[in-house]
């Protein structure tokens, strides 16, 4: 779908942006004063980004696109841009937006975390590194999304499917290269190269290169693995690499390896777009529409569900190539690193696309 021949005022949506601004940051100060009075305050702070401060940035995102933002700021650039290319900017500028006002929630809430992990993470640095991945992940979007909206897929939720389907495929798939463009990253060279290739020989993870990431302020142990199976490309990050020693680093990799093994990325993608191409069909008036609102409950339900086991297939792997203890003793280490407890649960969340790190612990112990 192109741009309306007739550009949208921007006064609106530019005083309703600020506004979002404006609440993002009271509401990133409120959440944190309470969150770090809290017990285990760290897996609270994941917690209040991935439960408040992620969909307050979706509905943010949401409510300027419905007042058209992005297409009225593009409209008062001094050089016209129409058609595509029109497109792409108007999109990016609607994404910059909200990204703009994740990272006013995000700011006031990174003293706290300074403070729950006992780290030296400057909040200049932090705000920059953000700045940098949203800038970075808006242009990709809008690039992304270009034959979506061109196609004017939202009319049929088969077409929706399809056109997520395709978004998601080539995110998957060109994040080797994406991740590497939005942060600041090293190929591993001499005694770190020999190491990781000793690593993942014990943990059975198959990838074509390695990248280190820069984590040295943040101190996040993390290793994760993207790109499609013949591109494969594993990051460590530099705190990983200097925290823990080889038996947990295997450990954790091998939980990464059995995270490609269970196919974890398909499982969570292939619930977002079954979702919501039944969630765009009741929408948009297809009947019956309950039925289709019944249906994009079972499939986030089941879609969770799914994710979980394959979270807990990835650890069974982990455990015939390592040993439990040594994967349930990693885990343990992985939390001491990030100052977390390891929660847990009594009865399992059926709205979560994780196993609490302490039932995980539980389970291999067991």
């Amino acid at each position: 779908m192109v741009l309306q021949s007739t550009p949208p005022a921007l006064a609106v949506p530019a005083v309703l942006f600020i506004v979002l601004l404006v609440v993002g940051f009271i509401l990133g100060a409120i959440g944190s004063a309470v969150v770090r009075r809290l017990s285990n305050p760290v897996g609270k702070y994941r917690l209040f980004y991935l439960g408040i401060l992620l969909p307050y940035t979706l509905l943010s995102y949401g409510v300027l696109a419905l007042l058209a933002f992005g297409p009225a700021l593009t409209a008062t650039l001094p050089v016209t841009t129409t058609g595509p290319v029109g497109t792409v900017v108007a999109d990016c500028f609607g994404f910059l937006a909200a990204g703009l006002v994740g990272l006013a929630a995000y700011t006031p809430t990174i003293r706290g975390v300074r403070s729950a992990r006992d780290i030296d993470l400057s909040t200049s640095i932090a705000v920059a590194r953000m700045v940098r991945f949203v800038l970075g992940a808006s242009v990709v979007l809008a690039v992304v999304l270009l034959p979506v909206r061109l196609w004017d897929v939202t009319e049929s939720p088969i077409g929706l499917s399809i056109g997520l389907a395709v978004v998601v495929g080539v995110i998957i798939g060109g994040s080797p290269w994406i991740i590497t463009a939005l942060r600041r990253t090293t190929k591993p060279t001499g005694e770190t190269a020999d190491r990781l290739d000793a690593l993942r020989g014990r943990a059975g993870l198959d990838v074509r290169d390695v990248r280190i990431l820069d984590t040295t302020d943040e101190e996040t142990a993390n290793a994760l693995v993207r790109g499609p199976p013949r591109y494969r490309r594993l990051f460590v990050t530099s705190t990983f690499l200097d925290r823990f020693d080889d038996e947990t680093a295997a450990a954790l990799l091998s939980v990464q390896a059995g995270r490609v093994r269970a196919h974890l990325l398909v499982r969570q993608a292939g619930t977002v777009i079954v979702a919501a191409g039944f969630l765009v069909g009741a929408v948009t008036g297809f009947n019956p529409r309950w039925l289709l609102l019944a249906a994009a409950g079972g499939a986030v339900l089941g879609g969770f569900w799914l994710t979980r086991r394959g979270v807990r297939a990835a650890d069974d792997y982990a455990a015939e190539q390592v040993g439990a203890s040594t994967v349930a003793d990693a885990f343990e280490r992985y939390a001491a690193v990030h100052s977390m407890d390891p929660s847990r649960r009594r009865v399992q969340n059926p709205l979560s696309v994780n196993v609490a790190l302490g039932d995980r612990i539980d389970r291999l112990r067991e």
